[in-house]
């Protein structure tokens, strides 16, 4: 199994003396159904915010969204790291212990939940914004061998990602129970924005001449399925998997065969393999954002969510169009 979908790893010994103490309790959960009584709900005092604490960016901007000015958001993944393979520091875990709200997507962050364990908190609430939606299933292939996964990248389908964002405002609300009604008024406005959104990619989408676009990473699966397309992929679910032979072969000839003249790869990660792809059919590559992190050119450029996700629409607007 690649890293990435391992649950294990080694504290060190000044971590065990920062988590020390720590209790067996139970973190309080939101879902997409909360079940959080009435009188399990908490309220911050009177101007003192939530310290919200997310894994890697949609969920720090989905958050930050929601929160408004009501909360302190952080990411513990830096920018421009590539989340597949990231883990946590005594330092990150020491922010997890102390969060009054953590979120996360699932699945793609995994060491989160041995992390939750061993900074456990009877305060906290944790929000698994994935939790209870339709996963799709995946392949991670490892040389030879092919481990059958769930798919993490929800937030790359606008209308599932407005079902995190709902998770992610129940959270907040089970929190902060006096700020409410901000918390729905904030994630009312994000939502219409994502409801737009959904709109653009279905206008823009329907009417393409192609239905089929290969990938470097297995990153657009809910995407494609969403708005009817179908993605080729040249790696798995983490893009620091190598395709075997048999397959790049394999993808060689459907591009070839299918007139392919665009190869997406994307921004965290090194795009070798689609370049090479890409010369031995004659075509050209271009970006598809998997919104895994923003590069400083996109925080140059003043992009977010929603402007990636706008230009990933561009891009595949014009390569299905060829």
């Amino acid at each position: 199994m690649n890293t990435w979908f391992k649950k294990s790893f080694v504290l060190s010994a000044g971590l065990a003396l920062i988590l020390s103490g720590c209790g067996a309790k139970s973190d309080h959960t939101a879902t997409n159904t909360p079940q959080t009584e009435p009188n399990q709900a908490q309220t911050t005092d009177s101007g003192k915010k939530l310290k919200v604490v997310t894994t890697f960016y949609p969920m720090y901007e989905f958050t930050k969204q929601v929160a408004g000015d009501h909360a302190d958001v952080t990411a513990l993944i830096p920018a421009g790291a590539e989340p597949h393979d990231w883990e946590p520091s005594a330092k990150d875990m020491a922010q997890v212990k102390d969060a009054d709200v953590f979120v996360y997507n699932g699945i793609v962050e995994g060491w989160a939940e041995q992390a939750l364990s061993s900074a456990s908190s009877d305060k906290r609430v944790v929000v698994e914004a994935s939790k209870g939606l339709n996963l799709m299933e995946g392949t991670a292939e490892e040389g030879h061998s092919h481990d059958h996964v769930l798919d993490p990248h929800v937030w790359l389908d606008p209308v599932l990602a407005q079902k995190e964002v709902e998770s992610i405002k129940a959270g907040l609300i089970s929190a902060d129970s006096a700020n409410k009604a901000d918390y729905e008024k904030n994630a009312d406005a994000y939502i219409a924005k994502l409801k737009e959104l959904d709109i653009e990619f279905k206008t823009g989408l329907k009417d393409v001449k192609r239905k089929d676009f290969i990938t470097q990473h297995t990153a657009f699966g809910y995407l494609a399925k969403q708005y009817g397309l179908t993605q080729v992929a040249i790696s798995g679910l983490s893009p620091e998997q190598e395709p075997t032979p048999d397959k790049l072969a394999g993808i060689i000839k459907f591009a070839k065969e299918n007139n392919v003249k665009t190869i997406f790869f994307e921004t965290l990660v090194d795009p070798k393999v689609a370049e090479t792809v890409a010369t031995e059919i004659g075509a050209k590559t271009d970006v598809l954002n998997p919104l895994e992190g923003l590069t400083d050119e996109d925080k140059q450029k003043n992009l977010d969510y929603l402007g990636v996700m706008k230009n990933n629409l561009e891009a595949l607007k014009k390569a299905l169009n060829e």
